[in-house]
């Protein structure tokens, strides 16, 4: 095994983590979050359950502090020389007394760092307050200082390499949405559907394979649709109802999640209907703000525009940036898609936008991923966004409404989407 990127390309993100550093005034960074470890080193493992960490000194390469039995993990992934590698001792694992913070301590000061301004990492799920608290106790000469996801808004502009994986990870997720057109039929079970999509998932392409996502598919079902974040269950799908899945092909833990949604039946009701066009003339409005100069902020104001014409209320964003990731989430906790963000848009920062229209009782989502460039949004998926129709004894499959992004929407009749459609409940 061998980094993903290259040396070349870690020390750019490096030299770009210091520059922030300096900023901020912190000599030492302590790093817990493992999409941001992987970022800076290439570690990759399903070890984020236990405390695990990068510091990233003053100057020199940064150093990967984990549990013994993956040190040879690091070693596998990782960019550093082995001196950088270091682990501290199994016995400290789930100790009811001793904490590997301790150890990382005494790491520190032998390394002569004990004594700087050190950041700490304060909103982050793998660095608990225990930890934080034994890590603080364990320098009691260094000065700490909050890191406020300083990591995180380094990564929000993308390299022409990590780009290349997301459209790679784009091609995945147009697999899986295949795989759950295909797999979405009356009479079947909806654990038994999950399984078909996630064999793609992990399957990938005839060019290259997929890795786990961050978050298992979503995959409601009937009245389950109403909800934001349900995987499956064992029940038997049934004709007359609505579903949705929002997923993500992953390369190289690069995501690009796509949603779609589909109508098991003949015919779709109006209420329905009219969310689809709602939506699609709603994320043409909002891609079309997708430029370098404009805010998140802007293309929040072109969405609620569109939804302000259909009657419709929608309170939760509609989008975040996104990139590498690990479970439970794959967005990147900084720049949203909402109203008031002040994010200016740069050339290659990537975003998830998921439109999510949670009713009373049934629900529709479509989502794209896709990165800022001179020209405008570049969508990492080409699939039609519209509601797809299952009907029929051998599951026959068209589109509702629109397909493609850009494309001219028809002024909305003053009672399309106001006498049917309920508001949306809020999404955190």
């Amino acid at each position: 095994m061998k980094p993903v990127f290259t040396k070349n390309e870690y020390a750019k993100r490096l030299a770009k983590v210091r520059a922030a550093m300096a900023e901020k005034g912190i000599e030492v960074l302590i790093e817990a979050d493992p999409a941001n470890m992987n970022y800076l080193t290439g570690y990759d493992g399903w070890s984020f359950y236990v405390p695990q960490l990068v510091v990233v000194p003053p100057d020199g390469e940064p150093i990967w502090i984990g549990r013994g039995v993956d040190f040879g993990g690091a070693k596998l992934t990782c960019w550093m020389k082995d001196e950088n590698i270091v682990a501290y001792p199994e016995v400290m694992v789930q100790h009811p007394v001793m904490h590997p913070m301790d150890f990382v301590g005494e790491e520190l000061a032998r390394r002569g760092l004990g004594r700087k301004r050190v950041g700490f990492p304060v909103d982050c799920y793998y660095f608990t307050p225990r930890a934080s608290a034994a890590l603080g106790k364990a320098l009691p000469r260094a000065k700490i200082v909050e890191t406020d996801l300083l990591v995180n808004w380094v990564r929000l502009v993308k390299s022409n390499a990590e780009i290349e994986l997301m459209r790679q990870a784009g091609k995945v997720s147009e697999a899986l949405i295949g795989a759950y057109y295909k797999a979405m039929r009356p009479g079947r079970r909806q654990c038994d559907a999950a399984g078909d999509i996630l064999r793609t998932v992990a399957a990938g392409t005839a060019e290259f394979g997929g890795d786990y996502p961050s978050c298992m598919p979503f995959i409601p079902v009937g009245e389950q649709t109403q909800a934001s974040h349900l995987t499956w269950t064992d029940q038997v799908i049934e004709a007359g109802q609505t579903s949705y899945i929002e997923c993500s092909g992953v390369r190289q833990r690069y995501h690009s999640p796509l949603a779609r949604s589909i109508w098991l039946g003949p015919k779709p009701p109006k209420n329905l209907l009219d969310v689809n066009e709602a939506v699609l003339e709603g994320m043409d409005a909002a891609l079309a703000q997708a430029k370098p100069g404009n805010t998140c902020g802007m293309m929040a104001d072109a969405w609620q525009k569109v939804l302000d014409r259909y009657g419709i209320v929608k309170e939760s964003r509609i989008g975040y940036s996104t990139g590498v990731g690990y479970p439970p989430d794959w967005g990147e906790h900084t720049a949203s898609l909402r109203a008031g963000d002040p994010t200016v848009l740069e050339t290659n920062m990537t975003f998830h936008m998921i439109l999510g229209m949670w009713m009373d009782g049934w629900g529709f989502e479509s989502s794209e991923t896709f990165r800022i460039t001179a020209k405008g949004a570049e969508c990492f998926a080409d699939l039609p966004r519209g509601l797809k129709v299952i009907a029929g004894p051998r599951g026959k499959a068209m589109s509702a409404g629109r397909a493609k992004a850009r494309s001219k929407a028809a002024p909305a009749k003053k009672t399309a989407g106001k006498s049917k459609a309920k508001p949306a409940r809020k999404k955190a």
